[in-house]
């Protein structure tokens, strides 16, 4: 896991549009004024004469650059320098000789910053009124591929009404949403009031935020300061993204007190000043959209140092404790002398006992616990917590809890059998097994668990699924702690779980009582966006009013057990203002496994087109659950 602090790291950069005769002097001051690099055009505006050149001209069979056409001609300070493309190179030309020339010298440009090792460049902006970019997005994604250390960056202007998010998902869409172009995202003078919007950017591949001087305002003091909204977006960005930031100065003082240095030292006084990572955070340092598979709790048994990482949640063995107190005062009278008998199934290294024992002790209430484990390794950490805690007031069985056959029957059935979408982690199927341990009148601790999906939007997510190169990873479910993702829309429900479950037998013939099958629709998505995947959620009630949520909008505080889960698409749909998402979900079974399928339909508002995905994961080919 990485340093918690690494969390707050933040790169500064000056950007100017001069072309310097003398760069190495700018970039002294620049480093000596507290930036951490520049941003400077890489050739010489007079290198613009090649636009003319003829096709019996040398330049186009060999061009090569006069030292005088260069800015930066020297690798003394590649590690500093974030080369601009020149903004004068016209790509969708429509005349033929300006385009291919054009081509030429952006390669040629590309070529002398990856020579010198720059560790970026930048593209011109992208607008709302930049028109063809077809020809750039070919040549652009033909040369990336052999940018070996240079990063590349697409400088897109943000705009009030989302027509730059269009230009450069157009752009992306072009590219093959190739994963090593991203984004210098541009900040305007007045940002969208829709958060949306906004947070459309945030699953976007930002690498860099740009913001101009005009956007600061005096103090009164007279130094430079964001507005509020700025402040708070920008803060944002640095806490789920964070990017590196390129500041300009003005060409006249426009703050009266200000000096080269005020605007990078307040952007680093913002970065200072994000707010304290809390327990979820600090859990999760390291974590942030990083794929995960998984687990598979009965056909592989959880480590120690896994059971130990589970146990440091405080809030969810908090709820345990509390749903058990419940039950309890429920259940016996005060000052009886019933001895309330608690089987907790899935005992680990022994969590949940200790929350039936300090329920028992606050609810002054008689108990005897049944503590089922069929991890032998896990068995043998409860043996020595009887041996020198429990005594006995546990009894230990090691048994697999669909198999053990009981001589007693129990007032309450405890478990902690949940995944991050409810159910994917056979709850369901264990419980099945477990409820005839229950009295005809026991409780089941938890009582429900509700799936909960919606459509989601993250270059980050799908570039690193597609890694992988194959369908498998693309129809396999992931435990991830999202951060550069945007939802579409609100989370909806899928299905439910409720135990006992009173509908079957002791022992069912087959599990296709706990088959799935949901089709949820989302009504007209507010802007223009694209979705690369579904998340899931899932939110639980323990007893009564007691509950555990990972639901964004009922998420226990402080609870870091669980992070979502995320479903891929294979392709990227584009989903257009006012259009409908339909979510085709199931979960299915046979004799050995339990599985998912999903697919996705995109229909416009005036139902005359739509995008249909594949169904994920067929007859479970990629990823399935042992029974």
């Amino acid at each position: 896991m990485s340093d918690p602090e690494s969390f707050r790291s933040c790169a500064i950069g000056l950007l100017t549009t001069e072309y310097f005769d003398n760069i190495d002097t700018f970039i002294e001051e620049a480093i000596d004024s507290g930036h951490d690099f520049v941003s400077t055009p890489i050739v010489h505006s007079r290198y613009k004469r090649v636009l003319k050149t003829k096709d019996n001209d040398s330049w186009k069979n060999s061009p090569v650059y006069d030292r005088d056409d260069l800015v930066v001609r020297k690798p003394n300070w590649s590690d500093a320098v974030v080369g601009t493309l020149s903004n004068w190179l016209e790509l969708d030309s429509t005349d033929q000789n300006t385009r291919i020339n054009s081509e030429l010298a952006l390669k040629q440009e590309l070529a002398w910053a990856c020579h010198l090792g720059l560790f970026a460049v930048m593209t011109p902006p992208l607008s709302d009124t930049t028109t063809s970019i077809s020809n750039l997005a070919r040549v652009i994604n033909h040369n990336v591929g052999s940018m070996a250390v240079t990063q590349m960056w697409v400088r897109v202007l943000m705009d009030k009404n989302n027509q730059a998010w269009k230009k450069w998902n157009q752009f992306r869409s072009l590219a093959e949403h190739n994963p090593r172009i991203h984004v210098a995202l541009e900040l305007p003078k007045e940002l969208p009031e829709d958060d949306l919007l906004l947070d459309t950017w945030i699953a976007e591949p930002i690498k860099s935020v740009i913001v101009p001087a005009d956007i600061f305002i005096s103090n009164n003091k007279g130094y430079p300061v964001l507005p509020k909204p700025h402040q708070t977006y920008l803060k944002k960005l640095m806490h789920r993204i964070q990017p590196q930031i390129i500041v300009t100065l003005p060409d006249v003082n426009i703050h009266p007190s200000a000096a080269p240095s005020s605007y990078q030292e307040y952007i680093r006084y913002l970065n200072r000043n994000l707010p304290e990572m809390n327990d979820v955070d600090r859990f999760a340092s390291g974590y942030h959209d990083y794929l995960q598979a998984p687990l598979q709790p009965l056909m592989d048994n959880l480590d120690n140092s896994m059971y130990e990482t589970f146990e440091r949640d405080p809030i969810k063995y908090q709820q345990y404790e509390k749903a058990v107190y419940h039950a309890l005062l429920d259940r016996v009278e005060h000052d009886s002398d019933y001895v309330s008998t608690i089987m907790v199934v899935g005992a680990g290294r022994g969590p949940l006992v200790n929350c039936c024992l300090r329920a028992a002790e606050k609810a002054e209430r008689k108990v005897h616990l049944y503590a089922l484990e069929k991890n032998p390794n896990a068995f043998v950490t409860l043996q020595n917590a009887k041996a020198e805690i429990w005594h006995d007031k546990v009894t230990l069985v090691f048994a697999d809890m669909r198999k053990w056959k009981p001589e007693t029957k129990c007032d309450i059935l405890v478990s902690e059998l949940l995944g991050s979408f409810g159910d994917n982690e056979l709850s369901p199927e264990c419980l099945d097994g477990a409820q005839k341990f229950l009295k005809e009148d026991g409780i089941s601790i938890p009582a429900s668990y509700t799936a909960y999906v919606t459509p989601l939007a993250s270059s980050k997510l799908y570039n690193e699924v597609a890694a992988y190169k194959d369908v498998t990873h693309f129809e396999t479910p992931y435990v991830v702690m999202f951060q550069q993702v945007c939802e579409l829309a609100v989370s909806k429900p899928v299905w439910t779980f409720e135990h006992p479950n009173k509908t079957i037998e002791q022992d069912p013939e087959n599990n296709l009582h706990n088959n799935r099958y949901s089709q949820t629709k989302f009504d007209m998505i507010p802007q223009d966006m694209i979705m690369h995947g579904i998340a899931g959620y899932f939110e639980s009630v323990l007893y009564k009013d007691v509950m555990i949520s990972i639901h964004p909008d009922t998420h226990s505080p402080g609870m870091f057990s669980w992070f979502p889960i995320f479903f891929p698409l294979r392709t990227p749909l584009q989903v257009a203002q006012g259009s409908t998402i339909t979510l085709d979900f199931w979960r299915t079974t046979d004799a050995k496994k339990v599985w998912y399928e999903w697919s996705v339909t995109v229909e416009s508002s005036n139902g005359n087109d739509s995008s249909i995905s594949p169904i994920h994961n067929p007859s479970g080919r990629s990823y399935w659950v042992g029974l």
